[in-house]
């Protein structure tokens, strides 16, 4: 069962293990708090459901600056650890530390989708997505070993709403014209014809479309690259229990640095374009223009969601390179080097393979083909080749 600690400026849970007194941890994809040592696992029960938030309520309560960091104290070991994580695991022991978030004045997460793919797991996902690299380095390979990986939850935020757009633009419909036209044949003698051109009329077009928008996601942190985030999706979050720290034991967890306000505005322009086809359905025709869309919100709510994600990072010729994996769908995203010895080895193989397949025509043409054929047929051995093909003679006689 987890403790809280109020050692430092910032009480936060720690997990001694009921069985021997050393640290337990939340093992993924089991749903317990499991001691690495003597192996004495712990259910982590539910608490609740999980629930949607008004963002409204949100908006209007003032929220006191977070400090930037703050203080653990081990409570295992008693060292002191400056860190700006929501948990994290002791630098000196190695002890699971999660932080009490509603102490640092941060809006507290409601929901956590935890790990469910394992450390092998997730090392054989790598080493799938390592082998499909084609022109990738050999340092890439460093990627798939234990110790690069390390399991973080990333925030996000979720947005739910109802959205009422009126819209103006152009409906457009389809005709056909008969266009006579002239062509001049081998001859020089023109020659008139007809063919059917495709035209269009636009009529003008306005209306009002409405749509529930539900869990659009944003990423709460920009610490990794959103296209790289983007790509791990979809993620399972009708899977996502109710926030419980117990969840976090073991992991890294990253703080929000997008603020939830900002995080809307993101959302927003993700449900624009979404907004945009139903126009376009709701003027009909065979070609839309729309020209102007103005959309009302109301019954926004959100949730703050935690994410699991094993990152792996690694140098090659001094530069980082980040690669993530989906710790639900094993899902691996991330950025590779191109090694210019193999691409330069595989264009020099192609090279001599042309000049090998044009050598062979240029033989075929002067009459060299039968010699070149029984000189392939005997270097393999092939006792009939003599037969087949006739004496050999050396190049020259």
């Amino acid at each position: 069962m987890a403790e809280l600690t109020e050692g430092g400026t910032t009480a936060h849970h720690a997990y001694p293990c009921e069985q021997c007194g050393a640290s337990v941890e939340f093992a993924a994809g089991t749903g317990t708090l499991t001691c690495p040592y003597c192996g004495h696992a712990q259910q982590v029960t539910a608490v609740g459901e999980v629930r949607e938030h008004d963002f409204a309520s949100l908006a209007a309560t003032p929220r006191p600056a977070a400090p930037t960091t703050h203080e653990y104290r081990c409570g295992t070991c008693g060292a002191m650890t400056t860190s700006d994580h929501l948990s994290q695991k002791c630098g000196f022991c190695g002890s699971p530390m999660v932080a009490e978030v509603e102490a640092l004045g941060l809006v507290e997460p409601e929901a956590v989708l935890p790990f469910g793919v394992d450390r092998p797991s997730m090392q054989s996902a790598l080493q799938k997505w390592v082998r499909s690299r084609w022109f990738a380095p050999s340092a890439l390979k460093k990627v798939v070993s234990a110790e690069q990986a390390h399991g973080v939850y990333l925030p996000h935020w979720t947005f739910d709403a109802q959205t009422r757009s009126a819209y103006t633009g152009q409906r457009g419909e389809h005709y056909w014209v008969t266009e006579t036209y002239t062509t001049t044949d081998s001859e020089g003698r023109s020659q008139t014809q007809t063919r059917q051109v495709q035209k269009t009329r636009w009529y003008p077009a306005s209306g009002t479309v409405a749509r529930a928008f539900d869990d659009v996601l944003v990423a709460g942190t920009g610490r990794v690259m959103p296209e790289h985030l983007a790509k791990l999706s979809p993620w399972p979050l009708e899977q996502a229990a109710q926030y419980q720290p117990d969840y976090l034991a073991g992991y890294e967890t990253l703080r929000y640095d997008v603020e939830p306000e900002a995080g809307l505005d993101v959302a927003k322009q993700k449900m624009a374009p979404v907004i945009e086809n139903d126009c376009e359905r709701d003027i009909g025709g065979d070609v839309q223009r729309v020209h102007h869309v103005d959309t009302g919100y109301s019954e926004i709510t959100y949730k703050l969601l935690l994410l699991p994600v094993w990152i792996a990072t690694y140098l090659y010729g001094g530069k980082p390179f980040q690669v993530l994996v989906n710790a639900r769908t094993a899902e691996v995203v991330g950025e590779r080097p191109w090694s210019a010895w193999k691409i330069a080895m595989a264009v020099l193989a192609g090279l001599v393979l042309i000049a090998a397949v044009a050598w062979l025509v240029v033989s075929s043409q002067d009459g060299g083909a039968t010699a070149t054929v029984y000189s392939g047929l005997a270097l393999l051995g092939d006792p009939a080749a003599r037969e087949s093909v006739g004496p050999y003679m050396e190049p020259g006689v």
